[in-house]
């Protein structure tokens, strides 16, 4: 049983275009955070853990501070950076040491001394003598000395961790001393489920996350490809059968396009941080658009989601407003039954991320494909699968010479990995491979996730090195 951690959390603000998101990747160690020369890079806040010279604490990236009316897409991002505010522990107000103050620096300083909350002043891109001045004048913003450094250098971090102490510190122990612990004689459980959303652009995955968590936590709009980043939120979810909070490690992604349609640089950036949430999923739930139906585009993010050995599932969002509704799903089972021929039967389900139908057996499928997923078939049990899979439908023999496939042994899971160990496995046709592994889905249990079958035969003592 692991106990909550209750670290103090440090907000990342400013103006477009100042190093915020360089700062997010040199606290937490890693380049999470999509970082470009143009402004506006960072849409949604993004939390990482950040240690500085041993003080731990979360880090939360924000989108730039922009002047505009509320309802344009910077205005909505603006407000995500307000709510972001709210249970900090810290802020760091970074600009840009080298461009000193502007007005929208002072804008920002103006609103950070009408809330509660501590302020760090950080002079960013203080290196070399040119951006001196531009340090100097931070000390007009009101909150003391300001903390000079290069976020993409790691120059002055020691006095970031100066500035912080005196404000984090004393919580920041206080969440240290807690202790992690495992029951002993307790089997090490699946943690919290790893679910990632991918699809199209405009496919509804920021609304469908905002209405499981109840709240606007991810910017949305009509605007396509308004997410950028991929976002990673902590869920729990109320499990309505058994009335369990069972924890979800959800992750929005960037809406995925035809790589030829593909041009802009921070796109490129954006779908391949997609492509390494999916990665790091377990379940991955594939969002379709009911008002456009499937798509070949669809087809090839299900591929690669499947050629990754993530399990995967299919939910048609905006069922609210979908016309042929029964059409529309019998059409989509059959392409992808057709289109993913090398897993059939990946489970589809009916979503409404504006009313909220549908979410949770969403959920719920989630958690049972992710058992199918790590499921470990007894070495017995597969074996007397196997002797029944070839006695029903036996190996071919090429040139009447006989292929001899002796055992099969499990060999991993997520995805299940199986051996099969035999002599002239060169000579099986593909086609009795797919039979095994079709097999091994239908009798074993691991239908609708992907399953890898490899080929081994024993190394001949006599044959020559």
């Amino acid at each position: 049983m692991k106990l909550p951690s209750n670290k103090p959390t440090v907000i990342i603000i400013g103006r477009p275009n100042v190093g915020k998101s360089t700062l997010f990747n040199r606290l937490v160690g890693k380049k999470l955070a999509l970082v470009d020369d143009q402004p506006g890079v960072t849409r949604d806040r993004r939390l990482g853990d950040a240690t500085v010279a041993g003080l731990e604490f979360t880090v939360v990236d924000t989108a730039g501070w922009e002047d505009d009316d509320p309802a344009s897409l910077p205005g909505r991002m603006r407000k995500q950076t307000e709510v972001s505010l709210e249970g900090a522990d810290a802020a760091l107000m970074v600009v840009d040491a080298r461009a000193g103050l502007t007005p929208l620096d002072e804008e920002i300083a103006r609103w950070l001394r009408e809330q509660h909350v501590p302020v760090v002043p950080v002079a960013n891109k203080a290196e070399g003598r040119a951006a001196e001045a531009g340090v100097l004048e931070c000390y007009n913003l009101g909150f003391g000395e300001p903390v000079g450094l290069s976020a993409e250098h790691g120059d002055g971090i020691a006095d970031l961790f100066a500035a912080l102490w005196p404000i984090i510190g004393e919580k920041a122990d206080a969440a240290a001393e807690r202790i992690d612990y495992v029951e002993e004689g307790e089997d090490a459980p699946l943690g919290p489920l790893k679910l990632a959303i991918v699809g199209r652009p405009n496919a509804g995955k920021s609304t469908l996350i905002n209405r499981l968590l109840g709240q606007d936590r991810l910017l949305t709009g009509p605007e396509a490809g308004i997410t950028r980043d991929s976002i990673a939120i902590d869920y729990q979810w109320n499990d309505p059968k058994t009335g369990e909070l069972r924890d979800i490690h959800l992750v929005d992604t960037a809406g995925m396009r035809k790589r030829a349609k593909v041009q802009d640089k921070l796109e490129k950036m954006s779908v391949a941080d997609a492509h390494r949430a999916v990665d790091f999923a377990e379940v991955v739930v594939l969002l379709l658009d009911a008002t456009q139906g499937l798509e070949h585009q669809d087809l090839k993010i299900a591929d690669m989601v499947l050629q990754e050995g993530r399990a995967l599932m299919v939910a048609i969002n905006k069922w609210d407003i979908a016309e042929d509704a029964s059409g529309l799903f019998n059409g989509v089972r059959a392409a992808l039954d057709d289109g993913l021929a090398q897993v059939r039967g990946v489970p589809l389900l009916a979503v409404s991320a504006k009313t909220g139908k549908g979410l949770d057996t969403m959920l719920s499928a989630a958690f049972e494909i992710r058992e199918s997923w790590s499921k470990r078939v007894p070495t017995a049990a597969l074996n007397r699968w196997f002797d029944d899979a070839l006695d029903a439908n036996p190996p071919p023999a090429p040139k009447g010479r006989r292929i001899k496939l002796r055992y099969i042994t499990q060999v991993g899971t997520r995805p299940p990995r199986f051996v099969i160990f035999g002599t002239r496995l060169d000579a099986l046709p593909t086609s009795y491979e797919r039979y095994l592994v079709n097999g091994i889905r239908a009798k074993l249990g691991f239908d609708a996730v992907p399953v890898r079958l490899t080929l081994k035969s024993p190394k001949n003592p006599f044959a020559k090195e």
